[in-house]
């Protein structure tokens, strides 16, 4: 078993990157063009008041943007300046 080497850690990053702002961008799009449907469904899965739900999905969006930007993007672009 071999490690990976830092060239491999920082395309592994870059990837994750592209993924995980995909994943942002397709959330953000079907909370956007389904929004009724989708209060709908989780106001009754939850019991959560749906004038609830807008906040904690901007809440949702707004931390998972922040966790992408610091644990994947930041990495990935401070290995990118490095040369890596």
């Amino acid at each position: 078993m071999s490690m990976m080497t830092l060239s491999q850690f920082t395309e592994l990053l870059g990837w994750a990157s592209i993924l995980n702002f995909g994943m942002l961008m397709f959330a953000s799009l079907m909370l956007m063009l389904m929004k009724p449907y989708i209060t709908s469904i989780h106001s009754k899965m939850f019991s959560i008041p749906e004038n609830e739900l807008t906040t904690i999905y901007f809440n949702y969006l707004a931390n998972y943007k922040i966790l992408t930007f610091v644990f994947i993007v930041m990495p990935y672009l401070a290995l990118k300046i490095m040369g890596q």
